[in-house]
């Protein structure tokens, strides 16, 4: 990237921002508090300082346990264990507690910090709320090296046990800017969004917080009709979005019952928009342009972008200025444009890599590319499609079924308001398609059959509907297809009600 510093640092660019703009909001929780460059900088040096004396060295892990209501302490207490030369582990007040304690134990913290109305469990040498903690402010940088463990992000564990991530300095920096003439958003006087802290577009947002020009507003608790009006009490020019909150978003009309016209740019990541999903959003949002952001904790810095296009609704775009995108076929070479195979990111900054797990990390990140653990193909001009996660993608008989196609189809339907889809054990083709709908207004299994024997094959075709109030997803918003698959049970056995 053209003008990147690879010595700059997160630490170093706030301290930058609050010399250069002390009393400028940097946080905003709605309805709350909200937080200024320079007491943000002040509330780091005194988190750091106290790790410190309290005998932390360069290295140790420390959990950050935090609810959304919490984001300004959370920010305060995450760039401070960096400054401490400490690695910073962020994790969500909304988790199990059995899953905060797999993550705190997994990397062996030593401390935990924590919201006011956390309860960690005893894991590590001791814990405290940041507030408690007393401590010089003047500024501190302990062992702040671009190629030092900044931080470990655990996956969302959808489909087993959550993985720690661990990122450099240099990784979580690559691309950020300390001059101001080269803010990002500069549109916009607020930039939204709702993310659980300690996932990864949540860290995406205090970078954001740091180098952007607007400041970041966000709310304790995402609902369409909290998040619609804070986009009109506070004229927000840039929202960011996963897919989960742009179907609520839809689900609840919030086009006819707020003004959202102050919205220029509306980003959605943690996964692909379904294209009905992304026309939805685009009539919404009328004045905004839509942009599908494609990455993974694992991945970053590295991503693919697409503004929605009509001309190519289910593409998730093309590698951003300094990545590599590639898909390797079933030979372990190049596939050729149409051809199907495992995508492949390359980052431009320093790949990331699973802690403590140098097995799992090398059957994942290889000379620089990240193996994305989706199937793909790449259209002759290079944009990228993809076609199911590898995990996802349902062998039946002599074909393979995309779920992605599958829930795709789905949305098309004027009822459906969420649609899942999974492989469930068949005694004959090992698998077939099985999916569970949310429904906006009462529909029959049979119309919504008929609905798709024109949009799908007939190995595609659901053999098993099951019509739920919600689907069941993890903090993050993302379906929990394991859940799914108990839920819909075998093809061969009785039906659970409310399926057919």
């Amino acid at each position: 990237m053209i003008g990147h510093d690879p010595g700059l640092t997160l630490p170093d660019v706030l301290a930058r921002r609050a010399q250069e703009e002390p009393d400028r909001p940097a946080l905003v929780v709605a309805g709350a508090r909200e937080l200024s460059f320079g007491d943000w900088d002040r509330r780091a040096n005194t988190v750091a300082h106290a790790l410190i004396d309290r005998g932390l060295t360069a290295g140790h892990r420390v959990g950050l346990l935090f609810d959304e209501r919490d984001w300004i302490d959370f920010a305060a207490a995450w760039c401070g264990v960096m400054r401490a030369g400490c690695v910073a582990v962020p994790l969500s007040g909304r988790l199990a507690p059995a899953e905060v304690r797999h993550a705190l134990t997994d990397c062996s913290v030593t401390a935990v910090l924590h919201g006011p109305g956390a309860e960690p469990p005893d894991v590590g040498e001791w814990r405290a709320v940041p507030d408690e903690l007393n401590g010089d402010d003047a500024p501190v940088r302990r062992g702040v090296a671009p190629g030092a463990l900044a931080q470990i992000i655990y996956t969302s564990g959808t489909t087993g046990r959550a993985k720690g991530v661990g990122a450099t300095h240099a990784n979580l920096a690559y691309g950020v800017s300390t001059n101001p003439r080269r803010r990002k958003l500069a549109h916009s006087r607020h930039f939204l969004h709702a993310f659980p802290i300690g996932s990864n577009a949540a860290q995406t947002m205090l970078v954001n917080a740091l180098d952007a020009r607007p400041a970041a507003l966000t709310l304790p608790l995402f609902t369409p009709a909290r998040f619609a009006r804070l986009i009109e009490s506070y004229r927000v020019g840039t929202v960011f979005v996963v897919p989960a909150m742009a179907i609520e978003l839809l689900n609840a009309g919030v086009r006819e019952k707020y003004d959202l016209s102050s919205v220029r740019l509306l980003g959605s990541t943690a996964a692909g928009l379904p294209p009905a999903v992304a026309a939805g959003m685009a009539e919404a949002f009328p004045e905004a342009t839509i942009v599908n952001y494609y990455t993974s904790t694992e991945a970053v810095p590295a991503q693919t972008v697409m503004i929605v296009d009509p001309a190519r609704p289910a593409s998730v775009g093309r590698p951003t200025s300094g990545g590599e995108l590639r898909i390797v076929g079933q030979d372990g070479g190049p596939a050729g444009p149409g051809e199907q195979g495992e995508v492949w990111l390359r980052s431009p900054a320093g790949t990331r890599a699973y802690y403590r797990d140098r097995r799992l990390s090398d059957d994942v990140f290889k000379d620089g590319w990240v193996r994305m653990g989706d199937v793909g193909y790449l259209d002759e001009e290079g944009y990228l499609y993809l076609v199911d996660r590898e995990s996802d993608v349902i062998k039946s008989g002599a074909h393979k079924v995309s779920t992605l196609q599958v829930e795709a189809a789905l949305y098309e339907h004027p009822a459906v308001a969420e649609a899942a889809v999974v492989g469930i054990p068949h005694p004959v083709l090992g698998r077939v398609p099985g999916a569970a709908v949310v429904t906006r207004h009462p529909v029959t299994a049979a119309d919504l059959r008929a609905f798709l024997l024109d949009r799908l094959a007939r190995h595609e075709l659901p053999s098993r509907l099951l019509f739920l109030p919600e689907l069941p997803k993890n903090h993050v918003g993302k379906v929990v297809k394991p859940r799914l698959l108990d839920l819909l049970g075998p093809a061969d056995a009785p039906p659970p009600a409310g399926s057919t």
